[in-house]
This record gives C-alpha cells, sequence and structure tokens, in this order.
C-alpha cells in the first residue's frame, strides 16, 4: 500500500516522539484532509448552478421536505444547524436570487414562511443530480464492497461521537 502525506507526518511523529500513540491522528487526519477535498470539489460542482455548497444546503432541505417545499425559517435553522442570524443571511441571498420567496404563514400570522420557487427547484434539482455524480466520481477508486464497507465504518464512527 502506498504512503500519503498523512504517513509522513505519522512517520515524523514516530520519529521525534516514538512513545505517542498516533493512530487517531492519522485517521483524522485523512477524514479531514477527504472532507476538505470533497468539500472544494462541491462547491466547484455547485458553483456551475451559480450557488455555493451553503446555498445548495437551504435549497436541498426545502426540495427534500416535500410539497409545498416551504419551511419556517426557526424549521430551517434547526434543519441546518445554524443560527437564526445565519439562516436569515442565506435565505435573504437566495431570495435576491429569485430562488426562494417568503411569505406570511397561512396558519400563523406570526410566522413566515420560505418556499422554494420554481427556479429554485430547477437549480436544485439539477445541482442534486451534478453533485452526485463528483461524490461518484470521487469514490471511483473503491470497488462497491469497499465503498459500503466505509460507509459502514463511518456510520459506526458518526454515532459514537454524537
Amino acid at each position: 500500500m502506498a504512503g500519503d502525506g498523512v504517513d509522513r507526518i505519522l512517520e515524523q511523529w514516530a520519529r521525534e516522539r516514538p512513545e505517542l500513540d498516533t493512530e487517531a491522528m492519522g485517521i483524522f487526519g485523512r477524514i479531514y484532509r477527504i472532507a476538505r477535498a470533497s468539500g472544494d470539489a462541491m462547491e466547484a460542482t455547485y458553483g456551475r448552478f451559480g450557488i455555493t455548497r451553503a446555498d445548495f444546503d437551504v435549497l436541498a432541505t426545502l426540495r427534500r421536505s416535500g410539497e409545498p417545499f416551504a419551511l419556517t425559517p426557526s424549521a430551517l435553522t434547526g434543519a441546518l444547524m445554524l443560527t437564526s442570524g445565519g439562516i436569515t443571511g442565506r435565505v435573504d441571498r437566495l431570495e435576491r436570487a429569485g430562488l426562494v420567496a417568503r411569505s406570511p404563514s397561512p396558519t400563523d400570522r406570526r410566522a413566515l414562511l420560505v418556499t422554494l420557487t420554481p427556479a429554485g427547484q430547477e437549480i436544485v434539482d439539477k445541482a442534486v443530480v451534478a453533485g452526485l455524480e463528483t461524490q461518484r466520481s470521487l469514490l471511483a477508486a473503491l470497488p462497491p464492497a469497499r465503498r459500503r464497507e466505509l460507509d459502514g465504518l463511518l456510520r459506526d464512527l458518526l454515532a459514537a461521537t454524537g
């Protein structure tokens, strides 16, 4: 098996501090580097549609919510694990681009709804397909059985870290 940049870092630590157990450093170093590379690839993919990864997250959350593709800002905040200020900025930007619209809630006069516009739905439907193609290409070096194994291991680790 060929070494990578993380292996070189671990070798340096082993030379300088041989008493350290650096197994976790290797695992999380690779997770970080994969997340960064995949994040950059996804940002480039979504950029072809004039949106950012952050924009995609909002549009995709609305799209996955089902008809009428509308959620309250607080529901978006919870789904995306953002602050209310963070969601406001994203919705403002998407509203200016014509991809979402704000409107009063029909069931609560005090509430607003953020709704995916037809243009927003068209963009997110195209972007999700392109994003999946990018993700598949990033995983192409692993055979299907190894991808399933990796998926299970990551699921277990995520469950254990909360």
